[in-house]
């Protein structure tokens, strides 16, 4: 199957999960098994949310579908992940052993994106996606990424968060 088709038939199953998931959390539980089990080169997908109140700030490791990390707790001065939180900018590394700032999880990982989820306009979290595979994360990649945090920005919105 052509990877454009593949994006567009996986957008279409997290648009009905997004409609069905009764809360945030449902949502991103489902959101990654659907992201790891689909997508080939998705080999470890996870959401870091910003723990509340936490001085200094930091992410906090919640639902995730992949080996375990031994990152739970990242502050936002640290990796990819507090790179994309603190500047609420998308990161996409093609080759993380090129990028100082990546905390190694695995030895496998090859390329990694981070898309932050934005609830009225601030960072409330992330979505963190690693590849065994170099330049994994093609624009129509990080478009669907992109989506898949916007959805589930919303649904934490509705929520009151």
């Amino acid at each position: 199957m052509p990877v454009a088709d593949r994006v567009a038939e996986v957008r279409a199953q997290i648009t009905e999960l997004a409609q069905s998931s009764l809360t945030a959390s449902e949502l991103m539980q489902k959101m990654v098994k659907l992201l790891h089990e689909r997508m080939l080169k998705y080999n470890w997908v996870g959401f870091y949310m910003l723990e509340p109140g936490a001085q200094p700030p930091v992410l906090v490791l919640g639902a995730f579908e992949g080996a375990m990390t031994p990152h739970t707790r990242i502050p936002l001065n640290q990796g990819i992940c507090g790179a994309a939180a603190s500047s609420g900018q998308t990161v996409v590394v093609d080759d993380v052993r090129k990028d100082p700032r990546y905390l190694a999880c695995s030895l496998e990982t090859k390329s990694e994106i981070v898309v932050p989820v934005f609830v009225r306009a601030r960072v409330v979290g992330e979505l963190d996606i690693d590849s065994h595979f170099p330049a994994a994360f093609t624009p129509e990649h990080q478009d669907l990424v992109k989506y898949c945090a916007v959805l589930v920005g919303k649904k934490l919105e509705t929520a009151g968060q």
